[in-house]
């Protein structure tokens, strides 16, 4: 401990000294139509934190969004002149040495790495970040904050340190520091938001943190999609993954899918009793892996269920995401002996992935939760497109899915199995269980997340303003 407090305050040394020597200058008072949102990851993979910086345009204000550059950004971001994507570079530290030791100089680096983006900028009213991950993130930019007169606000979406524990364990030093480190520097934000009623009252016992509840809703491009554009999205798929192409073609005959058909002139669906769409899109935090499973999705669940196939009709999932441990899985699906089940494992652009939402019969959510307290975003995103889901339980996810009401809660594969056969046993009736979510979805009128934003962050800001 003693020698990782040494690197501590040789870090916040260094710090220092690049704040002063960038720092010192005058405020600007067109700072407080400024704000920069911060993300130590993949812009592409934060949808929410996009979804702040258009938050805060619509608002008027000039947003610079900085982060990884790895998963292209949303067009909306990308074609918003508010908005001024600035990068920073994924730092590794030094390679060689104990465990502890590369971690720390990683954490030096990307902290001096980030003040100077940070003190660089033009002066801000608001720096927003994204926790986790917050180390050293949460420490530099509240020490920049304090430098340029802006106002620091965290974004709870979970703790850094509860899924560091998922691979360190809960007693290994590192998790211990980054435990303390999260209490201490979260205490010193001027504002905090989170994404559940549960964080919310966890930060406020145990750490002594008050915060604001801003649900994760989803933005208006997720809705119900029509059945041109859902044929459009297969047939491309097509071009490339054959579990979308027509019945017995090698190539893809025209204007046909293996669940829609263009004729005369119109879009058809083809008979839901030969194939139904089952999706499990399982896109999680930046910097840990996006294809199933991640730490807190055990995608072994949805194969195991998928393996009582002959309780089931014949199914179609589809399973997006990318990263470490996609060819490990891929394998794994294709050595299983699948009769009425196919799986397709593509990699959407940010403008597919809710068509393809507003296309499935029923997604399927493996999240679990490193903490017990966060809520997964791909339901938020289902709900929007008005589709069921069947989710496997954990703690506060009533909070979200209702159980028989906008869809099914499961504890294993057994469970999830038996679900699957029932929501599609009489598919598609409209008296089923599944016509009966979704209706209750559209007559829910899901709250958008403009309204949800203006609702809950808009009065923090005005109260600064004023």
């Amino acid at each position: 401990m003693f020698w990782v407090s040494t690197v501590t305050r040789g870090t916040l040394a260094l710090a220092l000294a690049l704040a002063l020597a960038l720092a010192l200058k005058a405020r600007d008072e067109s700072a407080l139509q400024n704000a920069c949102v911060l993300v130590l990851g993949d812009l592409g993979r934060s949808p929410r934190m996009q979804y702040h910086a258009l938050s805060l345009s619509r608002h008027g204000y000039n947003v610079t969004l900085i982060g990884f550059l790895g998963t292209k950004p949303h067009q909306d971001v990308l074609e918003d002149d508010r908005i001024d994507i600035v990068p920073i570079s994924e730092l590794k530290g030094i390679r060689v040495g104990p465990k502890i030791f590369r971690y720390a100089s990683k954490v030096v680096l990307q902290a001096v790495q980030l003040l100077y983006v940070l003190l660089k900028m033009e002066d801000q009213a608001y720096i927003l970040m994204q926790n986790p991950p917050g180390l050293p993130g949460i420490a530099v930019a509240w020490l920049a904050s304090r430098l340029c007169g802006a106002q620091f606000v965290i974004d709870w979406h979970n703790y850094g340190y509860s899924i560091m524990a998922l691979t360190l364990g809960e007693k290994h030093l590192i998790v211990k520091v980054a435990k303390w480190y999260e209490k201490f520097f979260g205490r010193v934000s001027d504002y905090n938001l989170c994404v559940t009623n549960a964080m919310r009252h966890d930060l406020q016992k145990n750490w002594n943190i008050r915060a604001t509840t801003l649900y994760d809703k989803p933005p208006s491009i997720f809705r119900e999609t029509p059945l041109k554009l859902q044929h459009e999205l297969f047939y491309r798929l097509a071009s490339v993954y054959p579990q979308f192409r027509a019945w017995n073609c090698v190539v893809c005959k025209p204007y046909w899918t293996k669940l829609s058909a263009y004729t005369d002139s119109q879009t058809t669906g083809i008979d839901h009793k030969m194939i139904n769409t089952v999706v499990s899109v399982n896109v999680y935090f930046c910097k840990m892996s996006l294809f199933p499973p991640t730490e807190d999705e055990d995608f072994s669940v949805l194969l195991k269920a998928l393996e009582e196939e002959r309780n089931l009709p014949s199914l179609l999932c589809v399973i997006t995401g990318k990263g470490p441990l996609k060819d490990h899985y891929k394998k794994i699906i294709d050595s299983k002996d699948f009769k009425h089940v196919q799986i397709c494992t593509p990699w959407l652009e940010a403008e597919d992935y809710p068509v393809l939402l507003g296309s499935a019969d029923l997604g399927v959510c493996l999240h679990t939760s490193s903490s017990g307290l966060d809520l997964p975003m791909k339901v938020v995103d289902m709900f929007g497109c008005c589709l069921p889901v069947c989710a496997i339980d954990f703690q506060c996810l009533d909070e979200l899915v209702k159980h028989e009401e906008n869809g099914l809660i499961f504890k294993d594969s057994s469970e999830l199995s038996l679900q699957l056969k029932m929501l599609f046993s009489d598919f598609p009736n409209e008296q089923g269980k599944l016509s009966l979510f979704r209706q209750n979805l559209r007559e829910n009128g899901q709250q958008r997340w403009d309204e949800n934003w203006d609702h809950n962050v808009l009065p923090l800001l005005k109260e600064h303003c004023d």
